[in-house]
C-alpha cells in the first residue's frame, strides 16, 4: 500500500512538472534579428536593433502572467544612450534592458527597432530572451570588422546600398537565453573572405577567419532541373546575379528613406539608420489617424459616401505600401 502511494506521489509530482515546463514554453520566437554596428561620433560604438517577433500560437500573447511585462528584451551590460524608435508600441526601459506592455495578436509580427551604443573596444555580450532563427549583423564597408566567440557564425559577403557598401555576417539558430561575444573593431578591416562572403563556411568563432568550406553545389540534379526548366535559355550564374541585385534593390529602400531624413538627423543628431525607421514609423501612424478623421466625417455626415470610400481606399493603398516598404526591413 504504501508503495502504490509513494508512486502515485511521484507521478503526481512529475505531472506537476512537465505542465510547469508546458506553462513557461513561450509562444514569442525571433524571425529575424537585424544589427547595424558602425562608430558613433564620441567613439563608441553605435547598436542599431530591429527584431522580428512573431506569436506562434491562436491566441494573443500577454506574457507569462507573472509582471506587466509582455515582451522582455536584454541589452548588454554597460549600454548607454537606449533609445527606442517606435512610440506606437508601449515599452519601459528596466534594469537589463526594456519591456513592452502591449499583447502581441495571435499569429502576427511584432517589429520592435531600437539602437543603443557600447563602449569602445569592450567585448559585447549579446543574448537573446526568445528563440532567433537568424540574426544579421551589418558592419558599413570601410568601419570596421566584426569577430565572434562561442558562436558559428557566417560571412555573407560585401554588398552596396546606394552610397554604402556593409559588409553581413549571420548567425543561425540561437537559443533562448544563449550569450555569445561580439567583438567590434572600427580600425580593423575585414579579410578578402568576408568581403567576398563564405556562403556555406563558418567564421572561426574568436578568430573570425574561415574554417570550413563548402560542399559542392553543381552536382548532376541540379544540373537536370536546370536543363529542364523554363529558365534553361539563361546562364545560371547570371540568373543567380539577378537574383541577388533584385535582393539589393530590396534592401535600398532602407537607404532610401535614411537620405530622406538626413537634414533632420543633422539637427537633431540622430543616428541616420535611427532616423529612417523613426520616420517610417510616424508615417504610418499618420495615415492611421487620417482613417479615423475621415470615419468621424463620414459618421458625422460631413461628406458622401462616394467621397468616403474613394479617400478610404487611396489611404488604405498608401498604408499597404507603407507596410510593404516596413517589411523591406525584416524580410
Amino acid at each position: 500500500m504504501i508503495r502504490k502511494i509513494t508512486v502515485f506521489f511521484l507521478g503526481l509530482m512529475m505531472l506537476l512538472q512537465l505542465n510547469g515546463l508546458a506553462a513557461a514554453q513561450s509562444p514569442i520566437t525571433i524571425d529575424i534579428h537585424y544589427l547595424v554596428v558602425s562608430p558613433a561620433e564620441d567613439g563608441s560604438t553605435n547598436m542599431m536593433n530591429m527584431v522580428n517577433y512573431t506569436n506562434t500560437s491562436e491566441d494573443d500573447y500577454s506574457g507569462d502572467g507573472t509582471s506587466e511585462a509582455v515582451l522582455n528584451v536584454t541589452i548588454p551590460t554597460g549600454a548607454k544612450g537606449f533609445t527606442f524608435l517606435d512610440n506606437k508600441i508601449a515599452a519601459r526601459q528596466v534594469d537589463k534592458g526594456f519591456i513592452t506592455t502591449d499583447p502581441v495578436p495571435a499569429n502576427q509580427t511584432l517589429v520592435l527597432p531600437y539602437s543603443y551604443r557600447m563602449e569602445k573596444g569592450k567585448e559585447i555580450f549579446l543574448k537573446s530572451d526568445y528563440p532567433v532563427q537568424m540574426m544579421q549583423i551589418l558592419v558599413p564597408e570601410g568601419m570596421g570588422s566584426i569577430e565572434f566567440k562561442d558562436v558559428a557564425a557566417t560571412s555573407q559577403g560585401s554588398f552596396k546600398m546606394d552610397d554604402q557598401n556593409y559588409v553581413g555576417y549571420s548567425v543561425e539558430g540561437i537559443e533562448a537565453g544563449q550569450t555569445f561575444t561580439l567583438v567590434y573593431d572600427k580600425d580593423k578591416q575585414p579579410s578578402q573572405s568576408d568581403l567576398q562572403g563564405s556562403t556555406g563556411e563558418n567564421l572561426n568563432e574568436s578568430s573570425g577567419t574561415v574554417t570550413k568550406t563548402a560542399p559542392a553545389f553543381h552536382n548532376p540534379g541540379h544540373l537536370r532541373m536546370w536543363a529542364q526548366s523554363p529558365l534553361r535559355s539563361w546562364d545560371p550564374h547570371v540568373f543567380l546575379i539577378v537574383i541577388l541585385a533584385i535582393i539589393i534593390a530590396s534592401l535600398s529602400y532602407f537607404t532610401y528613406f535614411r537620405m530622406k531624413a538626413r537634414a533632420e538627423e543633422r539637427r537633431l543628431g540622430a543616428d541616420k539608420e535611427e532616423k529612417a525607421f523613426k520616420l517610417l514609423m510616424t508615417k504610418q501612424k499618420a495615415i492611421l489617424e487620417k482613417i479615423l478623421e475621415l470615419e468621424e466625417n463620414f459618421n458625422e455626415g460631413n461628406i458622401s459616401e462616394e467621397e468616403y470610400h474613394t479617400k478610404l481606399n487611396a489611404y488604405k493603398q498608401h498604408l499597404v505600401q507603407v507596410k510593404m516598404n516596413l517589411r523591406q526591413f525584416v524580410e
